[in-house]
This record gives C-alpha cells, structure tokens and sequence, in this order.
C-alpha cells in the first residue's frame, strides 16, 4: 500500500495501466480522382475552339483597321506634300504671267490695237459632217 500524504485512510487509486503502444494506428483517407469523361473533354475542347476563333476574328479586325488607320495617315501626307507643289507652282504661274509681256516685246511682238482683232466663227464638225452627207445623198438621186 502506498503511503498517500500520511494519511493512511484514504483509498486507494486503481493503477492506471498504462499500456504502451508498439505501432501507431493513422487513418489515410485514399481519394481516387477519376478522368474527365468524354462529353467534358470534348465540351472543353469546343469551348477553346471558339475562343481562338473569336479571338483570332478580333485581331483580325483590329490588324484591318491598323492598315486603314496606315493607309489614311499616309494620304494625308501625300495631300500635304501635293498642295505644297500646287502652291509652289501656282506661284511660279504668277512668275511666268507677269514675264509673258516682257518675253513678247523682247522677242519683236506687239500688242494686238482693235483694229487688229480678228473674230473666227465656232464650227462644230457633227454639223458640217451631217450637211455633207444630206447633200452627198441628194446629189446621187
């Protein structure tokens, strides 16, 4: 019996029994994944389809709209470059009509008075031709 603080009149605890273990007892929970099936997988399948069509179809359109976007700016600096040359030679045409009078008297013209006007009738070819040819048909009768 063992001494419990001397007093001798308490009872006395049952032993624990401590029991050692050899082995230690886990329990692994063991979750088996199983395959896509093949409607999902071909469910997938279509569904990546179609974004790279979209996605494609989009760059596409955007690629289009990059060389329209090109093509303008480039014919707005070919306008520019072109009024540049009209203005440089509407300038010269001013030049060369102011020297037009100079370059006559220099080579022996001289200017026309009114007495020296000449009027020439318009004549239109439909209107001789037609004539001739009523008069050709009329003179083989």
């Amino acid at each position: 019996m063992a001494y419990t603080r001397g007093n001798l009149a308490v009872k006395q605890k049952a032993q624990e029994r401590v029991t050692q273990q050899r082995y230690k007892e886990t329990t692994k929970v063991v979750t088996r994944r199983t395959g896509l099936s093949a409607r999902e997988k071909f469910l997938y399948l279509i569904t990546l389809v179609a974004v790279i069509i979209v996605g494609g179809a989009l760059m596409s359109r955007y690629a289009h709209i990059y060389e329209l976007n090109k093509q303008a700016q480039s014919t707005i600096v070919k306008i520019k470059d072109t009024e540049k040359t009209i203005a440089d030679l509407q300038v010269e045409k001013e030049k060369l009509n102011n020297q037009v009078i100079e370059n006559a008297k220099n080579l022996g013209y001289v200017e026309a008075s009114d007495k020296d006007v000449i009027f020439v009738p318009r004549s239109t070819t439909n209107t001789s031709t037609g004539t001739e040819s009523s008069s050709n048909a009329s003179s083989s009768k």
